[in-house]
């Protein structure tokens, strides 16, 4: 165990993966480095704009044909420009961009909102899915496939 600054143990200072303080008062862990936690890229937001846009995990998302210049851009936090670069590269959906980005699929919601809000990306709906047949058409099917 390690002491703190008061001169007690603090448990699992020394385990290796567990998180702990850094002389410059940093938090990482010793396998991962430095962590940011997801409240932290979003402000503590956990809805994506202030218009409350649904991202689904199959929407695609694409760069805006006429975004904000560079200068807006260089506003943008790492995350935020770390999607609009995979974004730019080709148009992917919200699932690809939060396994690419390594981040949870709430975070990248958001973090897609403030791009959509700001007019960096367009996002296009996935298409409904075809109704179902009739009940009738597949009873028929089944009772056939009996029939065999």
């Amino acid at each position: 165990m390690n002491e703190d600054i008061t001169g007690e143990d603090t448990p699992g200072a020394d385990r290796p993966g567990e998180g702990t303080a850094a002389p410059g008062g940093h938090w990482y862990d010793s396998e991962a480095g430095p962590l940011v936690r997801p409240y932290a890229m979003t402000g503590g937001r956990t809805k994506p704009g202030p218009s409350n846009v649904r991202f689904d995990l199959i929407a695609l998302v694409v760069v805006d044909d006429d975004p904000p210049g560079p200068a807006e851009e260089s506003l943008l936090g790492p995350e935020h420009r770390s999607l609009l670069a995979r974004c730019r590269a080709e148009t992917q959906s919200v699932a690809e961009l939060a396994a690419d980005a390594d981040l949870p699929v709430g975070v990248v919601r958001v973090l897609l909102g403030d791009l959509l809000e700001s007019g960096f990306v367009r996002v296009s709906r996935p298409v409904p899915p075809a109704q179902l047949p009739d009940e009738r058409i597949l009873r028929e099917v089944i009772d056939g496939l009996r029939a065999l």
